[in-house]
């Protein structure tokens, strides 16, 4: 009772003010053994993200300036992490001179772009919330990842040890943390709910990351790469 009286006081006195009540960081924590990031070069991209469960999020803006677009070039995604609202078209060019094939066949969306040349683009709508890990039906070193989310509280990063996310409204929350390569039951076993205070930072916990496990990908009709050949 006399934290929801001390909480009330205090939203109070800022609307009084002119100003609006402050707002809490979320932060986690990923300890990553040596080991564990010696077997993934480059390092492994990282993803915080809040569902609210009893707080309207609507009004706030979706971060930075998000360029929707998986650029293909040098025979690599880039970015190679791409997070969009559910709903978003991403465009996928062929800056290469040769042609790609763009395909993903996971849950978030399951396409297939089929052969286009260079200096094209097709696009894709991702009207479902999940991941959508994508690759190439020609060059199996090409993978990038696609994760469309319905909340805008989210943070990434390549080989961070600690994600933030700055003006969470207070409320309670579920938290999902994702790390490349990690098993996706491990990514389970750290969603957790959490209350978040109207200040101050709030710590959603610290995980420790086993060894990346590499595993190669098969192509859109579920065989092995076939040989490498031209890909003019």
């Amino acid at each position: 009772m006399r934290t929801f009286v001390k909480t009330f006081v205090c939203v109070a006195a800022a609307l009084q003010a002119g100003k609006a009540p402050a707002q809490a960081s979320v932060v986690v924590h990923l300890q990553q053994p040596a080991h564990a990031l010696k077997e993934h070069a480059p390092p492994p991209e990282t993803l915080l993200w809040l569902d609210p469960l009893d707080v309207d999020v609507s009004a706030i803006a979706w971060p930075g300036k998000p360029i929707y677009r998986l650029l293909q070039k040098n025979k690599m995604f880039t970015p190679h992490l791409l997070v969009v609202p559910v709903g978003t078209a991403v465009s996928f060019p062929n800056a290469d001179p040769f042609f790609h094939n763009v395909f993903s066949l996971f849950d978030g969306s399951r396409f297939d772009l089929g052969l286009y040349e260079a200096g094209s683009t097709r696009m894709v709508r991702f009207t479902r919330k999940g991941f959508s890990f994508i690759f190439c039906n020609i060059h199996p070193e090409m993978a990038a990842v696609v994760v469309a989310l319905d909340t805008p509280l989210w943070a990434s990063g390549a080989g961070m040890d600690t994600l933030t996310i700055a003006d969470v409204p207070a409320g309670r929350y579920r938290v999902h943390v994702w790390v490349e390569g990690q098993d996706a039951q491990q990514s389970d076993r750290w969603t957790h709910e959490l209350s978040v205070a109207p200040e101050g930072v709030t710590n959603a916990g610290s995980f420790t990351l086993s060894a990346f496990r590499a595993t190669p990908h098969l192509n859109e009709f579920n065989q092995r790469y076939p040989p490498a050949s031209s890909p003019y």
